[in-house]
């Protein structure tokens, strides 16, 4: 396999980020390559096979089949998140590499039964946080790790969409089975994996507040939910993650040094600006959009290539899911949480 050209990826979900994002990056890939979409309608499947240039569709019932396919060596799992476990244990079973869309399960136990099964079947697993490869970000990071900003004590962080109710948002964002919680499941992740990745650090208590105002739509998940995690060092984050505010995100750094801000911090087709002061001195500099996907899709291939494994890995997203379990509990037993990896 070391030896390949492009390592041969199946995605199964034909979503919304499969369709805007995921499937379009193969065409900008020279180390992976699309072989097979699966989807749970297969007439659906044959289109954007035949869209995307995938030589084999199959439905959901057929991934077994897909699974057999000698061209196939990775699967890229773009489902929601409550079956994201079904796929990567059967593709694991089956030796074939698995990313995962984020987060990587509704709940703690099934990622937990992702990254053993990946373990114990010897593929490599990967996260798919595409905020590792992306400039900007990777900026902010260096700022962080070269003490530029001195020592980080504060960091303030926000990802929001706005999903009124009778809007055109899928039905499974919001339900427990299928997304294990609202925003911050779904866009909180964001807010608390890059923040663990840009100090290189693990919280280890949380505490948080959770809000519904339009019961109609948000009878399973929370509507917005504030949260606080507390490092080792002494950094405390403050997050928010809500679907009843403008479409927007932000990292905010404070050091002893200086200050940093990415905004906007996640959404991956707007340009990046990072702005602050340090020493003293403004500072500002604007990133063009790119794609992303293309840079963890081949990145990935890599590591397939290379036998080396990925960063982020499956930890990495099962820890995320560790922290988003005791935010929960925080909100419900209105109290601070011990964290426990």
């Amino acid at each position: 396999m070391a030896s390949r050209k492009r390592i041969g990826y199946a995605v199964v979900g034909l979503g919304s980020i499969s369709q805007v994002a995921v499937l379009p990056a193969f065409a900008h890939s020279k180390k992976a390559k699309l072989v097979a979409v699966v989807s749970g309608d297969k007439k659906k499947a044959q289109k954007f096979a035949q869209d995307f240039n995938a030589s084999q569709a199959y439905s959901y019932n057929e991934f077994s089949h897909c699974l057999d396919n000698p061209q196939v060596d990775a699967v890229y799992i773009a489902t929601p998140p409550g079956e994201h476990e079904k796929y990567a244990v059967a593709a694991a079973k089956a030796g074939k590499h698995v990313i995962s869309e984020k987060p990587l399960a509704a709940t703690v136990q099934q990622a937990r039964n992702m990254v053993n099964a990946c373990r114990r079947n010897n593929v490599l697993f990967m996260t798919a946080y595409r905020k590792y490869f992306e400039p900007s970000s990777v900026m902010l990071k260096k700022m962080i790790t070269t003490g530029k900003l001195g020592r980080i004590d504060i960091i303030h962080t926000l990802f929001a969409e706005l999903r009124p109710f009778g809007d055109n948002s899928p039905a499974w964002l919001f339900s427990q089975k299928l997304c294990g919680g609202g925003p911050l499941t779904d866009l909180g992740v964001y807010c608390i994996n890059t923040t663990r990745w840009l100090v290189d650090e693990d919280p280890i208590a949380a505490t948080g507040i959770s809000w519904v105002r339009d019961r109609r739509r948000y009878k399973e998940v929370e509507e917005g939910v504030a949260f606080r995690l507390d490092f080792p060092s002494g950094l405390v984050l403050q997050g928010t993650a809500a679907y009843s505010a403008a479409f927007s995100s932000f990292v905010h750094v404070h050091g002893d040094k200086g200050w940093a801000e990415l905004a906007p911090a996640f959404a991956f087709e707007e340009e990046r600006r990072i702005s602050g002061k340090v020493g003293g001195k403004w500072f500002a500099k604007t990133f063009n959009p790119i794609d992303e996907f293309v840079l963890e899709l081949d990145d990935f291939a890599t590591c397939i290539q290379e036998g080396r494994d990925p960063e982020p890995n499956g930890e990495q997203g099962l820890r995320d899911i560790i922290i988003i379990d005791a935010i929960y509990r925080a909100v419900k037993q209105r109290r601070s949480v011990p964290i426990k990896y």
